[in-house]
């Protein structure tokens, strides 16, 4: 009985799309059926075009699938990773969420098991309203937010960020923080009360014949 988990991200430059890979390998290590998936990418080609780091990464992660909304109904689980923009969730993020109204509205994003994750140029650059406003979301999603708080010793050398993991990214592009260990545990977290939440109610059904 896997949790199916889908990792549901953001990226322009990377940093994000790296986060989802950790978060994907968590979940493997845990035992869960993996997916990545991107959310469709909505600013103008000009605008890309002017950026050479952010057109190089739209290429090389061309295969990646676009989510939907039938994916997160397909989901036990799901992560998010999404960078920090003016404090809050990247567009293409939220116009992704706010395309979910359909099957928010037939009861089916109820009980999801959710997480997230996040990046920014600053250690205060809104990394933690970020997350906290994509939980905004969750609950009125109905979903169950599963946050790492302060469950492993790993979080604190990632910055110790207990809503989700959160990274500080220099000019460059490269990360400040070592987070990988704190991104796997908290995916980890994420599939085990999954997992038991997916047995809770297997069993209920059972009970209910």
């Amino acid at each position: 009985m896997k949790v199916n988990l889908a990792i549901v991200y953001y990226s322009s430059t990377g940093t994000n799309y790296q986060l989802a890979q950790w978060a994907a390998e968590g979940g493997t290590a845990a035992g869960a059926e993996v997916k990545i998936y991107k959310v469709q990418e909505l600013a103008p080609q000009a605008v890309i075009d002017n950026n050479p780091a952010w057109k190089a990464h739209l290429d090389d992660t061309k295969s990646v699938p676009i989510v939907t909304p039938a994916d997160i109904v397909q989901a036990d689980a799901i992560v998010f990773c999404t960078p920090t923009r003016f404090g809050n969730v990247a567009a293409q993020m939220k116009q992704f969420l706010d395309t979910t109204g359909g099957i928010w509205f037939q009861g089916k994003t109820v009980n999801k098991v959710v997480s997230a994750m996040t990046s920014a140029q600053n250690p205060h650059g809104g990394q933690e309203m970020t997350i906290l406003s994509l939980y905004t979301t969750m609950y009125h999603w109905g979903a169950i937010v599963v946050a790492p708080g302060y469950t492993d010793q790993s979080l604190y050398k990632a910055g110790g960020n207990p809503y989700g993991t959160s990274v500080s990214v220099d000019q460059d592009g490269k990360m400040k923080e070592d987070v990988k260990e704190a991104a796997m545990h908290q995916v980890k977290r994420v599939v085990e009360v999954a997992g038991w939440l997916k047995k809770g109610m297997e069993l209920k059904q059972e009970h209910s014949h």
